[in-house]
């Protein structure tokens, strides 16, 4: 047996059945013991950040990881956008990256890289497998690292001879670590905190503490104590709608996210760290909380908020709380595109157990607020603020829920273009997605950024920020793609053509104008 297929055979036995891909020759022996071996689904990417991006998305929904195949050094820069992305959601992967073969990489080949170097920058856990012998044993070690409570990325960098030569065996199930234990210490803290100070108290929610469980923990603690709970604006999974919290998130602009934090003279941290601006602006502090805050750690991202948060419950002896209805569910709304109009429709349409993929830049800051009372769903979010996540991970989301659910992307066009080779693939695999793009031909947030730094954008810096000239024809492309599509300019024709699409079983694309 090759490198190859054992490498091949240890991934599927440990329940890495799916494979994201972009290869190239370095990576053929491996392409072909997929072939040989039966069991792995092989989703093709036409760009790195695609395949890269739907791994994501994959695990935010499966809640295990896929890997990935990226064809050596530039392949895996291609893709770093999106596995910054990923690290930042805290998602789970496995990156196969090819590289030259051990005794060709001295004579510094066209395609020889530090992919070392760059595989650190995005990963927790990086190898290179030198020899056959120890492939499969070291495939089974990157599982177990991307497995790591909540995920981590992890690397591992395949020569081609390490592919081709003979001798592999397939790796034994390396163990996975379960996550640190909550400190009795930080509960007791929290609860003293919350006893003393409820009312000026915020309890602030990231990672897995914005999931089903542990909102309605969260909800007891919060009505025993009077406490506020918000999440973190870049929580990458969000469970959303009936049944769930009304959550809403720190804001994005740093003078409404200073606003809204100014009252809170606690905050307690459910698997987040104390807000931050994405950006320093002149004049302004880094830190979002009050300076005189003070910041209590619950749980850290490695840890379970589930135990955190039932801890904390039982040592307020906080009662059940059944969470609060959100009211009727909205109407369709009418007349000429507006964030509130279109988040009500798409919270009066959305099929029941929904996947949305934000995108929407500064579009969509406000939606969370007019769809609160939409069925049950999961909101992904773009967690490291590299644009261009929003298609790919809508893709692999749809792939991580077995084509059963359906996948809205709500995006932005600007954005859209660094990924738009999704929609080929959501056309190749017949994905139930829905992707409504938000065409205003422009930049709008570095628009609106421009002003928060205290610059004066004149003529050359604003035509940079155009994408009017020439137009784009989105539903131009999503035709070349094998995806259909059609213009809306009002609430009426989209909410008419969501209806439509929400009814297929694959892909359909609604360019709004904006």
């Amino acid at each position: 047996m090759n490198g190859a297929k054992s490498l091949v055979k240890t991934l599927l036995a440990a329940g890495v059945d799916t494979c994201f891909a972009n290869p190239g020759t370095s990576e053929m022996h491996f392409v072909a013991a997929l072939d040989q071996v039966p069991g792995m689904k092989c989703v093709l990417g036409l760009q790195e950040n695609v395949v890269t991006g739907m791994a994501d998305g994959y695990f935010r929904i499966a809640r295990k990881p896929a890997c990935t195949l990226l064809h050596c050094g530039p392949g895996l820069a291609n893709g770093m956008g999106n596995l910054h992305n990923a690290r930042r959601a805290r998602s789970g992967i496995v990156n196969i990256v090819g590289d030259q073969a051990t005794y060709h990489r001295p004579f510094d080949a066209p395609l020889t890289a530090d992919t070392t170097g760059m595989a650190r920058t995005v990963s927790q856990w990086v190898r290179t497998s030198m020899r056959s012998e120890d492939l499969g044993r070291d495939a089974a070690e990157a599982i177990a690292a991307a497995q790591v409570f909540p995920g981590q990325i992890a690397t591992l960098i395949l020569p081609a001879d390490t592919s081709w030569n003979e001798g592999g065996v397939v790796g034994a199930a390396a163990s996975v670590p379960t996550p640190p234990a909550i400190d009795g210490n930080a509960i007791e803290n929290a609860a003293r905190t919350l006893r003393q100070h409820g009312k000026d108290t915020l309890i602030l929610l990231a990672g897995h503490a914005v999931l089903g469980e542990a909102q309605k923990l969260v909800w007891r603690v919060a009505r025993a104590t009077g406490a506020a709970v918000m999440a973190d604006y870049v929580t990458a999974h969000v469970s959303r709608g009936r049944g769930r919290l009304q959550l809403e998130r720190v804001p994005y602009v740093m003078e409404a996210a200073i606003k809204a934090l100014e009252r809170f003279r606690h905050i307690i941290l459910v698997n987040a760290k104390g807000p931050v601006g994405f950006f320093g602006y002149p004049g302004m502090p880094s830190e979002q909380y009050a300076p005189d805050a003070q910041l209590h750690v619950l749980s850290r991202p490695d840890q379970d908020p589930v135990q955190a948060l039932a801890g904390l419950a039982k040592a307020l002896n906080a009662p059940e709380a059944e969470i609060p209805d959100p009211g009727p569910r909205p109407g369709i709304a009418t007349g000429a595109p507006t964030p509130e109009g279109l988040a009500q429709t798409l919270a009066a349409l959305m099929p029941d157990h929904a996947i949305v993929s934000d995108e929407s830049v500064s579009f969509g800051r406000g939606f969370y607020k007019f769809t609160h009372a939409a069925p049950p769903n999961d909101w992904l979010h773009l967690a490291g603020g590299a644009i261009g996540d929003g298609l790919p991970v809508a893709t692999g989301a749809a792939i991580g829920a077995g084509k059963q659910r359906r996948v809205i992307s709500l995006q932005a066009d600007g954005s859209a273009m660094y990924s738009l080779q999704s929609l080929w693939t959501q056309a190749r695999e017949q994905l139930p997605c829905t992707t409504i793009i938000l065409n205003n031909s422009k930049y709008n947030i570095l628009i609106g950024e421009y002003k928060n730094v205290g610059a004066t954008p004149g003529a050359t810096a604003m035509s940079m920020l155009d994408l009017g000239n020439p137009g784009i024809s989105w539903v131009g492309l999503a035709n070349a793609m094998g995806v259909e599509g059609a213009r809306a300019t009002t609430l009426e024709q989209c909410a008419d053509l969501m209806k439509s699409s929400f009814g297929r079983a694959g892909p359909f694309l609604i360019e709004l104008m904006i």
